[in-house]
């Protein structure tokens, strides 16, 4: 049995959730997130934590029950407390602003940079550690968005410069013939 997909998920306090066919509702202080499971993992709430089980023990079937777990317990601290993903912004010049809801980012080209966010999304910057924060309650548009956001400048190995996640670690490359700089 899936070592993930056989552990509870504990519902925390003013989380609701509604468990209708093989589509599940939860409800919560942040707002409200709806998926739709497959009909071979079986979902239900018992003392208060959400309970998965599969009806066969076929490879794909394995494989879903710990997905379908990870999917719901996603959902269950989204709604809770919300997901953050964090950009650092390197480079001379390069620098992001928040104007109303858009992003607005200065990243090197001849013109501003501007982002709506989706539905659900909200965009925060400090200007002075020069950190773009995407938030939101469901984790996978979180982790889209800012992976959007990296892709209109990714680092560069060479002198570093770009959008970055916070943390993430830049293998860097020598210059020309060799240099060090």
């Amino acid at each position: 049995m899936s070592r993930i997909g056989k552990k509870p998920i504990a519902i925390p306090k003013g989380v609701q959730v509604d468990i209708r066919d093989n589509t599940v509702k939860v409800t919560g202080p942040k707002g409200e997130l709806t998926r739709t499971l497959v009909p071979e993992v079986a979902v239900a709430v018992e003392d208060g934590h959400l309970v998965l089980k599969r009806d066969s023990d076929a490879r794909h079937v394995r494989a879903l029950h710990g997905t379908m777990r990870a999917l719901l317990n996603n959902m269950v601290v989204g709604v809770s407390t919300g997901f953050t993903k964090t950009l650092q912004v390197e480079g001379v010049g390069y620098r992001a602003e928040v104007k109303g809801k858009q992003l607005v980012m200065a990243l090197g080209y001849s013109h501003p940079v501007t982002v709506d966010p989706p539905a659900g999304i909200s965009f925060g910057v400090d200007e002075k550690t020069r950190l773009i924060t995407v938030s939101g309650i469901d984790r996978e548009l979180v982790g889209q968005v800012a992976a959007n956001l990296r892709a209109w400048r990714p680092p560069e190995p060479y002198k570093g410069k770009g959008l970055r996640y916070q943390g993430e670690r830049i293998k860097r490359k020598a210059g020309k013939a060799g240099k060090v700089g």
